[in-house]
């Protein structure tokens, strides 16, 4: 997934990467990356839609408040992206419509 994003991440002296992936296509992102701040690197503008309108909705606060950040993570629903570092082989995908109680 090519980087599109007007957002780009400061260079660190390690260099230190990680492989994520974002619906299914890997993205190697910088290590102390959280998920939301990966899917913007990468372009990614939307992480969720509303289960009413259906409408896009994309990370706003970036510290936990909002809840527009929500994804599912390896499997697990309603994760807050902003709050959640990326880690090695992470899957990541956008939540559609409304949340699940699991």
């Amino acid at each position: 997934m090519p980087n599109v994003s007007l957002l780009k991440s400061l260079a660190r002296k390690d260099g230190a990467t990680v492989r994520i992936f974002i619906e299914g296509s890997p993205l190697d992102v910088p290590a102390h990356m959280n998920v939301a701040a990966a899917l913007l690197f990468a372009g990614v503008t939307a992480c969720r839609t509303t289960p009413v309108s259906g409408s896009e909705r994309a990370p706003f606060c970036m510290m936990g408040v909002c809840f527009d950040c929500l994804v599912e993570i390896d499997g697990a629903p309603n994760r807050q992206g902003c709050m959640t570092p990326v880690r090695e082989g992470m899957q990541v995908r956008r939540m559609d419509g409304a949340r699940s109680v699991a």
